[in-house]
């Protein structure tokens, strides 16, 4: 079991103390987590970070060997914002930074990689200079492979030459321009994978609705098509990684029901399965975990969180196993490991702590403390959060997370409904802000993995094709239901809080089930679902988005709340950034017009430069604060 001891890298906030029964600020959940993304060097002698400072998002580096830390990145998140970093070599950090950008009217999303040094007044550089007739990619941060044995190369995916269709280049670190073609675009090859020998294997293409698969054949030296599948037809097939021997590919694929982790072998013509890992409840979604020892395969993300490992290497799972007896009750995850495994980042979390860092030496047995996400939370004794299972009108069995009031605020016997967004995605256990601060406030919250969310089988996540405003929404209200009958929860006091799909369904909800609803509040909602489709038209993704919401024009109107203004009797709050390029913030506008035309009880917040994921600190602060006031005025 490893020792503690404390030590201090980056600095804290101060700790403030809370009176008994005093609510605790919006700050203290709104503020953007101090610390991310800590990341050990490959030699292990620096740690790089991510720190948020008063609206800024910084990028640090601690010298962990003579002490002291210095920051070479800063943005106020304006103009760009940090989406992730990685070391190249002990020495230089490459960063992916997204822009929001609008040409000729049509509003999206480029990505461009940075590098800098990590010793002070090192200036940040862009990785890639597009040269005279080539084309300029709108996103320049697919890194395909870092390679160990060249530490200032690595492989990168770059569509130079045709749109859409990424080239494999050796990029080189010490120069803007040169760069070396590996293999050239293919006919719909949209991404590439490489295995663990660094050579590139695989092409990952999409012609309309249609995914296939090309190998390189290690024997014949030829591609070769694999597997194939239509979108939302059949329970897909994703390869997710080599192992250490070239003919072994793994690959997520359906199980009795839920997608498990196979082991393909390459050289069976008939590609072989070996089932690796499974769970007869839920999917495998995570990605693979490998050793930087052996750089072989030793595990796969799984788990109630959504950061949880389970490894298949026995020495992995004791070393976890330890991990978990030192902090126990917690998801605790080994973030970043050195080159030689000898040091090691540990992130540790539960429903009850939002989450802290640790730096691990297996030689010398010692677990320090870094530093965690939220210090005003510290010591904060937060609400409990417990899966349960409710059952839908027609029997069907629905997972939620339900997040009871904070002990010592006052029980306001009110309920808040919190539909995910995607709508093909799910909540998991664990710390979540969003939901700790209603809890808060008296609020108990519940968050439905309703029909149409991943992990639950290929079958229940079909329920969302075609079908928004369907069995989805009914599971909403039928969560609603069960709160009332087992949690007491006054039927007059119910609130429905989204964001992305989950505000639709909120607006929605305020159309179909104004008798569950008590008001309802929307962040960068989809409010008509034929704009969705119009605005889709000038993306690669159109035809995927046609199948998934569908085309019909009458059943598109139908389903989209801006169509249904006269029927709306329920408060509505609507928030959405100025710049979110997911859903347009003509989605929030036309809405919100819609309603006041007609005299309905609306309020709306246009958020200066956001975007879809809250990530500049006042607008997340703002946005709590409006909610918070919204649900003061009808559930109080």
């Amino acid at each position: 079991m490893p020792n503690y001891r404390v030590i201090i890298l980056l600095g804290f906030a101060l700790l403030h103390s809370f009176a008994h029964g005093e609510l605790l600020p919006v700050e203290a959940f709104g503020n953007l987590p101090q610390t991310k993304q800590l990341k050990l060097s490959p030699n292990g002698k620096s740690l790089a970070f991510i720190r948020e400072h008063q609206g800024q998002t910084l990028i640090g580096v601690a010298d962990l060997v003579n002490g002291g830390s210095n920051y070479i990145v800063r943005t106020d998140n304006q103009k760009f914002k940090i989406g992730w970093f990685r070391w190249a070599n002990d020495q230089t950090l490459l960063i992916s930074s997204d822009y929001p950008v609008s040409r000729r009217g049509v509003k999206y999303t480029e990505t461009r990689l940075m590098k800098i040094g990590i010793e002070a007044g090192a200036e940040i550089e862009p990785v890639v200079v597009t040269k005279k007739n080539e084309h300029i990619s709108q996103f320049q941060d697919n890194i395909i492979d870092i390679l160990p044995n060249e530490p200032n190369h690595f492989l990168m995916a770059l569509d130079l030459k045709s749109p859409n269709y990424p080239s494999v280049y050796k990029i080189d670190l010490n120069s803007k321009r040169i760069r070396k073609l590996i293999y050239s675009s293919k006919s719909n090859i949209r991404d590439w994978l490489t295995d663990r020998q660094h050579r590139v294997r695989l092409g990952i293409g999409r012609d309309e609705t249609s995914i296939f698969f090309r190998l390189y054949d290690l024997q014949t030296e030829e591609w070769r098509n694999i597997w194939h599948y239509e979108i939302f037809d059949a329970p897909d097939i994703s390869p997710i990684g080599f192992g250490l021997n070239p003919n072994e590919l793994y690959i997520r694929a359906d199980h009795n029901g839920r997608y498990a982790i196979f082991k393909v072998d390459l050289l069976d013509p008939k590609l072989s399965r070996e089932l690796v890992f499974s769970d007869p409840d839920y999917d495998v979604e995570g990605s693979l975990i490998y050793s930087r020892k052996t750089n072989d395969v030793i595990g796969v993300y799984h788990g109630e969180a959504d950061d949880s490992k389970v490894y298949f290497d026995k020495s992995y799972a004791s070393f976890q196993k330890a991990l978990n007896k030192a902090i126990p009750d917690s998801y605790n995850n080994i973030s970043s490991f050195s080159s030689d495994e000898n040091k090691y980042i540990l992130f540790s979390s539960n429903w009850q702590t939002p989450g802290a860092y640790y730096i691990g030496d297996r030689t010398k047995g010692t677990l320090d403390f870094v530093s965690e996400q939220y210090p005003l939370l510290r010591e904060v004794e937060l609400s409990t959060k417990q899966k349960i299972v409710y059952k839908a009108k027609d029997g069907t069995e629905i997972e939620a997370y339900v997040t009871l009031p904070m002990k010592n605020v006052k029980d306001l016997n009110a309920a808040i409904v919190i539909p995910h967004g995607g709508p093909m995605a799910r909540n998991y256990s664990g710390f979540d802000w969003f939901s700790q601060f209603f809890a808060s406030r008296g609020y108990t919250v519940i968050e439905p993995n309703f029909r149409g969310s991943s992990g639950y089988g290929f079958e229940f996540e079909m329920a969302s094709i075609k079908n928004w405003g369907g069995v989805m929404q009914d599971d909403l209200a039928d969560a609603a239901t069960w709160l009332v009958k087992q949690k007491d929860i006054d039927k007059n006091k119910i609130c429905i809080v989204g964001a992305s799909y989950g505000g639709y369904a909120s607006m929605l909800a305020a159309v179909k089930q104004q008798d569950i609803f008590r008001c309802a509040a929307s962040f960068a909602g989809v409010s008509d679902l034929e704009l969705l489709l119009i605005k889709a038209r000038r993306f690669t993704n159109y035809k995927v988005v046609k199948k998934q919401i569908g085309s019909d024009s009458d059943l598109l109107e139908e389903a989209s709340p801006i169509n249904h203004i006269e029927k709306i009797n329920t408060p509505i709050l609507l928030i959405h950034g100025e710049k979110d390029r997911v859903v347009d913030v003509t989605h929030s506008r036309n809405m919100f017009d819609e309603l006041e035309d007609e005299d309905k009880v609306v309020e709306y917040v246009e958020l200066p430069d956001g975007n879809h994921y809250l990530e500049i600190e006042k607008n997340r602060l703002q946005t709590l604060s409006k909610i918070e006031a919204f649900l003061e005025k009808y559930l109080q």
